[in-house]
């Protein structure tokens, strides 16, 4: 499955470059209409289909669905909003095409129907629904009727995933070519339901022009360190983690995942009074006080750095955050290493570069960078661009973006990932990728993903104890990072 997710203004571009390059719109919405068909023979109930048309190229879609599946022997009743004359360009021929009846569209087109294609608004839409078009999207759901959408739900905003005021809650989404943001962001991924993205004739050679910089984060955009046969523990790296003296089962958390997801060695500085606890913890684990911390950080072979996990905010932790990063090691800074720095993030970013990832939950965000309006990928990515570090902005859709512009966004952690001592977890996995080498952009987004999908395998119940021992079955079902 291709990974790359396209914004309204770039789908637009691809549509444009495929029809410049010999392939006629008509053809590309004839694809279009006939995947949407597709779906709803294999996913709606067998009964009359309500066919909801807008005035633009969705609604063209819908003709050509609703003249497909009436030929199929479904019946359909059709709705356009609108005047049909006002219909322009491939639109009005596929309206041409279609010998039913056209009806306004109303609430009452859904009498008698046992399903819904939304064919109304596509993902250019930047105005809340109102009138008929609401009236029908809020009927719908009152009626409980199983909605599939053309491109995205009628209401959701195709860049942002917000949702302008109003959008039904789909069994599916038929989208073309590429998935878009919307699709992929919290809250209009919860709307659309399955997602199928269907091809309908735009070569992948328009990737070339169009270089897209969003991608659904899975191993098709990224790649793990393959282990070397005559590899050895220092080559695999040495993680250090800095521990804490009261919330000691973060650093702990961390430097399990750590462990587990491939760093050769891994060790915890903490304050003298709570070594002995560190120590009586995993006995593959190394424990050293973090006091000099300058001569902790003077072992070049500690060559990834993790803050913040249970270290305490305050002064101390400040003093240290910047030590780290004069070594101009990569690092992660987490937790308490980015409230420390609450309200003074300026004095933070002027050390940072793009050898530094950052894991804020929205709080710490804020902490940090102040309000930021709009999606959690406009946010993560104006961090990304005013700090010029990685930014992994932790949530139900996690984004990690680069300050080129470049960003990945999770698309299926699970809900129970929302447990104590999870991000410590998702910490230690970013810190262990990138003692092994990995890029800090690619380590932090492979870092959200092997998170979620051990969570997904484990299930409901999860406690951030299960997550470490998770991870061996998802590198082994993965299969590329052994030689």
């Amino acid at each position: 499955m291709s990974n790359e997710i396209l914004d309204v203004e770039r789908m637009y571009r691809a549509d444009g470059l495929a029809i410049a390059a010999g392939i006629a719109g008509e053809r590309l919405m004839e694809a279009a209409g006939w995947a949407v068909a597709r779906a709803a023979r294999r996913l709606l109930p067998k009964g009359r289909i309500a066919i909801l048309c807008g005035p633009g190229n969705n609604g063209g879609d819908g003709f050509v669905a609703a003249r497909l599946l009436a030929r199929d022997g479904w019946p359909v009743r059709l709705g356009l909003l609108g005047d049909p004359a006002r219909l322009k360009g491939d639109a009005a021929l596929m309206a041409e095409r279609w010998s039913g009846s056209v009806e306004p569209v109303t609430p009452a087109i859904l009498d008698g129907c046992v399903g819904v294609i939304d064919a109304l608004f596509g993902a250019g839409l930047a105005r809340a629904l109102d009138g008929e078009a609401r009236s029908v999207i809020e009927e719908t759901g009152r009626r409980k009727l199983p909605v599939i959408a053309v491109d995205v739900p009628s209401g959701v905003h195709g860049d942002s995933g917000q949702v302008l005021g109003i959008a039904p809650d789909c069994l599916a989404t038929v989208t073309f070519f590429r998935p878009k943001p919307g699709h992929c962001l919290v809250p209009g991924r919860l709307k659309c339901g399955e997602v199928i993205v269907a091809p309908i004739g735009i070569p992948d050679a328009v990737l070339d022009d169009i270089k897209p910089v969003l991608y659904r984060n899975g191993p098709g955009a990224w790649a793990l360190p393959v282990l070397s046969p005559d590899g050895h523990k220092y080559s695999r790296g040495h993680a250090l983690i800095l521990g804490g003296a009261e919330m000691t089962g973060a650093a702990r958390l961390a430097a399990r995942a750590a462990r587990r997801v491939g760093a050769g060695l891994v060790t915890i500085a903490a304050p003298p009074r709570a070594l002995d606890i560190y120590r009586a913890g995993d006995p593959g684990l190394l424990v050293t006080p973090a006091e000099p911390f300058d001569a902790v950080l003077a072992d070049p072979r500690r060559n990834a750095l993790a803050l913040g996990p249970g270290g305490g905010v305050g002064e101390g932790m400040v003093a240290k955050v910047e030590a780290a990063l004069a070594t101009g090691r990569p690092c992660v800074l987490d937790a308490d290493a980015l409230s420390s720095f609450e309200g003074r993030g300026g004095d933070l970013f002027r050390r940072l570069s793009e050898r530094v990832v950052l894991t804020p939950h929205d709080g710490e965000f804020r902490r940090l960078f102040g309000h930021v309006a709009g999606s959690r990928l406009e946010r993560a990515l104006h961090g990304a661009r005013v700090s010029g570090a990685v930014v992994l902005l932790k949530g139900p859709d996690t984004v990690v973006a680069h300050p080129d512009g470049r960003a990945t966004i999770t698309t299926d952690a699970p809900a129970w990932l929302a447990t104590a001592g999870s991000g410590d977890v998702l910490a230690g996995l970013v810190v262990g990728l990138l003692a092994q080498g990995m890029e800090p952009f690619a380590a932090a987004s492979a870092a959200a993903w092997v998170h979620g999908r051990a969570a997904a395998e484990h299930g409901p119940g999860l406690i951030a104890e299960d997550l470490p021992d998770l991870i061996p079955a998802i590198l082994a079902a993965m299969g590329d990072t052994h030689p």
